[in-house]
């Protein structure tokens, strides 16, 4: 996985590309970006499957800040980024969340 980050001249936006790649799409038909950014919405931000299985979205994010994310595959299955900045607690499971730090 991989986190592609590009800043604006003004430093003030970061547009991140978010990609899972095939291996760990696992033969997925949709996938979801859910995190901070948009309320950990399980429909609001779909990612563009590949024609090689992998799957990315770009977003815009507010520069200076962290972000808690992870993938939603098939509607059912949480993966974690493996390429994320760092990971902390999920605040209501025992897991982790990647994070992003723009």
């Amino acid at each position: 996985m991989a986190l592609k980050k590009t800043y604006t001249k003004t430093g003030k936006k970061c547009s991140v590309t978010f990609s899972l790649p095939a291996e760990a799409a696992h033969g997925a038909e949709k996938v979801w970006l859910c995190g901070d950014f948009n309320n950990w919405s399980t429909s609001e931000t779909p990612l563009k499957k590949q024609k090689n299985g992998s799957f990315s979205v770009t977003l815009s994010l507010e520069s200076g800040q962290e972000y808690q994310f992870r993938y939603l595959i098939d509607g059912k299955t949480w993966e974690n980024d493996w390429a994320a900045d760092k990971y902390l607690p999920a605040p209501f499971s025992a897991t982790d969340n990647s994070v992003v730090c723009v």
